[in-house]
């Protein structure tokens, strides 16, 4: 599914899009965005400047799961810790210090999309979080230290976490979210 509610491309009307959900008000956008290989949680709102505060302050981090392929050690987690150069917009971007670590699979209502089985060689999983977001970070993060993405699963987004939400399953957090956009405000 692409997260996005509207195109514009004629090419892409094969491919699924957020509207498809449900019913949302007019202007909903996604706050942040999955690429189209990514699953896991999304946040969406109304609000353009509830979208920027989350995905430029660096109270809202960003933990993935990714599973990669071969088995991946502790010096290499230590590298995507301390940040590695990538390619952004064609230049390159050394990452921010984040948190790495090696992983089990998370437990989390995946779809039940075919990666491989561990007759095709070695994977491991491993969590990342991160405070910034540039497009197809983890991926990118993982194939500079030699272990591309196999699948990658966006777990949590600042206080919100995916835990048993079902796939494609929309719930209201409203609420929530402004009590903790409130909070923020008034520690800053």
């Amino acid at each position: 599914m692409v997260s996005q509610f509207l195109t514009n491309d004629g090419k892409q009307k094969r491919k699924r899009f957020l509207k498809e959900l449900g019913s949302f008000p007019d202007n909903t956008m996604a706050i942040g965005r999955l690429d189209e290989k990514t699953e896991g949680l999304l946040l969406l709102t109304t609000c353009g400047k509830t979208s920027d505060i989350i995905n430029r302050s660096k109270l809202w981090s960003k933990t993935y799961h990714a599973q990669v392929d071969g088995k991946i050690t502790q010096s290499v987690i230590e590298q995507l810790k301390n940040g590695v150069v990538i390619t952004v917009n064609g230049k390159p971007y050394t990452t921010n210090p984040c948190e790495a670590a090696i992983s089990r699979e998370p437990d989390y209502n995946l779809t039940h999309t075919y990666i491989r089985d561990e007759k095709h060689g070695p994977t491991s999983w491993i969590s990342i979080t991160l405070n910034e977001g540039k497009f197809r970070q983890v991926r990118k993060m993982c194939s500079k230290v030699g272990f591309p993405v196999l699948r990658l699963v966006r777990t949590q987004i600042g206080p919100f976490q995916l835990n048993d939400v079902k796939n494609q399953k929309v719930i209201d957090v409203t609420d929530r979210l402004e009590t903790i956009l409130l909070e923020q405000q008034a520690k800053l």
